[in-house]
């Protein structure tokens, strides 16, 4: 359990870090250049991140749905982590700021808005995992910064991403049953995005 519940933190962490720079700077450009510095040392390091896993759930038997509801747990502990030390920084105020605007915007939207929104990030963080996969060198780098850039400024949703935005405005008394709903909602959708692909090729065989 250790040997994926640890990797998974250690992701959320990763994330945490990538969801500080995002909203420590003005440019959107720069805040989603920067934010895929956490997928790449995911990538690099082999840590557990659920939106980079359940793309592989068909190829692995039934009981691999207990160990994606692991990291998605690990994960949480991660970006929870991560937000609670911020919480005890000067900069606790600002990031404040920024993830309660961007909190409301995604619990100001509709739930199959959410939903659709967090297909496409599936999508893309399929495209930008099995490319770290397949590809070397620059090449593996360029292929997943792109979707991540892609998913950031197209405004898709991305749970784990998100999962930070929302301890950090949790952390500041805004605590909501309906945030959590819609992180379920989110999980959801980056599922079903990821495995577009490996279904697809599946019965193209």
């Amino acid at each position: 359990m250790k040997k994926t519940f640890i990797p998974a933190i250690l992701a959320g962490l990763c994330i945490g870090l990538g969801g500080t720079i995002f909203l420590s700077v003005e440019s959107s450009l720069a805040g989603a250049f920067l934010f895929s510095l956490g997928l790449l040392t995911i990538l690099s390091f082999g840590f557990n991140l659920y939106t980079g896993k359940v793309g592989y759930l068909l190829d692995n038997r039934p009981s691999y749905l207990g160990t994606l509801g692991l990291i998605w747990l690990g994960n949480l502990v991660g970006t929870g982590l991560f937000a609670l030390a911020l919480r005890f920084t000067k900069t606790y105020g600002s990031l404040f700021e920024r993830a309660s605007g961007v909190a409301e915007g995604k619990l100001n939207d509709s739930p199959i808005s959410v939903f659709l929104l967090a297909v496409g990030c599936g999508f893309c963080m399929y495209i930008a995992v099995q490319s770290y996969k397949m590809q070397e060198g620059i090449q593996r780098v360029i292929l997943v910064v792109l979707p991540v850039m892609v998913f950031i400024l197209a405004k898709f949703e991305h749970c784990i991403a998100n999962m930070f935005y929302f301890w950090i405005y949790w952390l500041g008394g805004e605590f909501t049953v309906k945030s959590v709903v819609y992180l379920v909602v989110m999980t959801l959708g980056n599922s079903v995005g990821a495995l577009i692909i490996p279904a697809a090729m599946k019965l193209h065989e």
